[in-house]
């Protein structure tokens, strides 16, 4: 029965003031979807509160609940407030509703404040973090879970945390909640499949991805085939992308926006630029699928890529959405190696609008100038961006060791292997310099840039210096 249905009777009864409800009435009152007229929730709450079923632990949880999934959280925590005695039921409920609004300074206050946390609490709080993109928090807060407090993950929670695993490249953390997954039974779930291929298709394991796309076998969705598509072509496997694509097709299985992106993204990978095209076009003619920001990206990138410059430019300027920093830079990017200035300056100059605090824009335009031997244009740059007292954005960098992610800042000291890290990058620049290898200097980047790139090069190198490190110690324990 539709909620409206049940809704309309429910309303009638309540208001009539020669009707007391039962408290039983009350907790199967419809929790209003976010569709639903807000005179509904708020009739529920002065009935509740009206009669003193406020007080009834079944009442206040069903309210709680209808508050937290209408995206009413204030109101969800007035009634969570007003309850005098709370369950692990009402504080999951209040904490999924602050999660999912993407409140995580309240979540967190309230999940560290939670008397009882079970599995739920737990996963209410990954999901949370990584809905949020927070995939650092994410994974520490699964590992927590798992390793410190010993709660058994989920279903739930292996499809909420593979996504942080995937979007930090933290393979070896998702290998072992592969194997839990399948001790448990778990990869039967298609959520927690699917999770699965896209973590491995992510972190670059092709292989392992196409062992659990295979498995799925005749239960494949279109999200399926989606993650598999796009982590071909990603990672250069262009060819086999648009034979799965095709296979999609030929199984009738429809495309949507997400699909595409994979499939121009293999043509971008593989320089097809007239079979771009093709797709491109396809997307509105054949599929009715209105093309996004992200394909037109795709484009821009495809099209910058073979050299056709003005083409790219001219589907900017017919785009029916204003294009973003991303669309700009892909067209920045294609006039440096191509040695385009006029078009590099046009984007250059729609990237210093969108990203006024962006002094990469300038060092590339700089560049550009530098190779086309327009000195006036570089120090024009240059005098702008000391004038507008530009700070590059530290670098960093992950490395995964012992399932645990290691971030690496330029610069930055407070790492508690510090000066085992700089030994061994001592002994490291030093090899370099007895082989006689030293940076290309050719292209005229600037001192400013020279130590820009050193910084980075440090920041690499810690990467592999502690994963040394650690890989050491573990084979010498």
């Amino acid at each position: 029965m539709a909620p409206s249905t049940i809704v309309s009777p429910f309303s009638t009864l309540s208001s009539s003031s020669f009707t007391l409800l039962p408290p039983l009435s009350h907790p199967f009152s419809p929790p209003a979807p976010p569709s639903t007229n807000l005179s509904t929730a708020e009739l529920s709450t002065h009935c509740s509160s009206s009669f003193g079923f406020i007080f009834d632990p079944f009442v206040s949880t069903s309210l709680l609940t209808m508050y937290s999934k209408c995206g009413l959280v204030d109101s969800a925590r007035k009634v969570f407030d007003e309850m005098p005695h709370r369950d692990v039921a009402s504080w999951n409920s209040l904490l999924d509703g602050y999660a999912k609004s993407g409140d995580l300074v309240h979540a967190k206050e309230l999940f560290d404040a939670m008397p009882v946390r079970n599995v739920i609490s737990w996963t209410s709080m990954v999901a949370g973090f990584c809905q949020n993109g927070r995939y650092e928090d994410a994974l520490q807060v699964f590992v927590k879970m798992w390793e410190d407090c010993e709660v058994r993950p989920n279903e739930v929670t292996l499809a909420s945390v593979l996504p942080a695993c995937a979007n930090l490249g933290s393979l070896e953390l998702g290998e072992r909640i592969e194997k839990y997954a399948r001790e448990n039974g778990f990869v039967r779930n298609l959520f927690v499949a699917n999770a699965l291929v896209e973590m491995f298709a992510k972190c670059g394991d092709i292989r392992n991805a196409w062992r659990v796309f295979e498995e799925i076998g005749d239960r494949r969705n279109l999200c399926s085939w989606n993650s598999m598509i796009m982590g071909l072509a990603v990672h250069g496997s262009w060819k086999d992308a648009l034979e799965l694509f095709h296979e999609m097709k030929a199984r009738r299985i429809t495309a949507d926006d997400i699909t595409f992106v994979g499939v121009l993204m293999a043509c971008t990978h593989g320089g097809l630029v007239e079979q771009g095209r093709t797709y491109f076009r396809s997307m509105e003619e054949k599929f009715q699928i209105s093309p996004k920001l992200e394909h037109y990206g795709c484009m821009v990138d495809l099209l910058g890529r073979a050299g056709c410059l003005r083409e790219a430019y001219d589907l900017i300027k017919s785009m029916p959405m204003k294009p973003d920093s991303v669309i700009w830079g892909a067209l920045l990017g294609a006039c440096s190696f191509h040695g385009e200035v006029g078009l590099a300056e046009i984007a250059a100059e729609f990237l210093s609008e969108l990203e006024p605090w962006n002094a990469g824009n300038h060092v590339i335009l700089s560049n550009i100038y530098a190779s086309s031997g327009k000195w006036d244009g570089v120090a024009k740059e240059w005098k702008l961006m000391k004038w507008k007292k530009y700070r590059k954005m530290a670098g960093h960098s992950f490395i995964e060791v012992g399932g645990k992610m290691e971030k690496f800042l330029v610069e930055d000291k407070s790492h508690p292997r510090v000066e085992e890290i700089y030994a061994m990058l001592n002994e490291v620049t030093l090899a370099m310099k007895l082989l006689q290898y030293f940076p290309d200097l050719d292209y005229h980047f600037g001192m400013a840039m020279i130590r820009s790139s050193l910084y980075l090069v440090l920041a690499i190198c810690c990467e592999f210096i502690v994963f040394f490190l650690f890989q050491d110690e573990q084979s010498s324990s």
